[in-house]
């Protein structure tokens, strides 16, 4: 792929709505993320409970439903399945208690036999898993919640 190619994408990418894009072309492989936090930028989320989480609210504590609001939410930037081990015989990315930082892998979900590392995008404490290992996921489907106050 050459120069005027790639200045393309990174010019197309910046303009839409795509969130981020892999893509192999025989031995070229680009991965182009948009809108990525920077280390002292501040995030934002919607502290209300969004209709997927409601979904996912009754495998919660009482601790935790009372703190929801406080939580940030990676969600499934794609379909897929989700695994949290590198390999079935190798521990997971990430543990609940574990502290996250942003660009910590915490997943990857496979999607049509591409494995598709998923890094977090905020510093935070790992509170909660809400998806099995193994398990197919959607797009938007939340994943994990994070203490950022941790």
């Amino acid at each position: 792929m050459d120069l005027k190619k790639i200045k393309y994408l990174i010019k197309f990418i910046s303009d839409s709505n795509i969130d981020e894009i892999k893509i192999k072309i025989g031995n070229t492989e680009i991965y182009m993320k948009n809108r990525t936090l920077r280390k002292n930028e501040k995030y934002s989320w919607n502290p209300k409970i969004s209709s997927s989480i409601s979904d996912y609210y009754d495998k919660f504590s009482k601790k935790e439903k009372e703190n929801i609001n406080k939580y940030f939410t990676i969600k499934s930037p794609m379909i897929g399945t989700f695994y949290r081990k590198p390999n079935p015989d190798q521990e997971p990315f990430v543990k609940i208690g574990d502290k996250i930082k942003i660009g910590t892998k915490v997943c990857v979900i496979e999607a049509m036999k591409l494995f598709n590392d998923i890094e977090s995008e905020v510093n935070g404490k790992l509170i909660k898993v809400l998806v099995e290992d193994a398990s197919p996921v959607d797009y938007d489907q939340p994943l994990f919640l994070l203490d950022p106050n941790y």
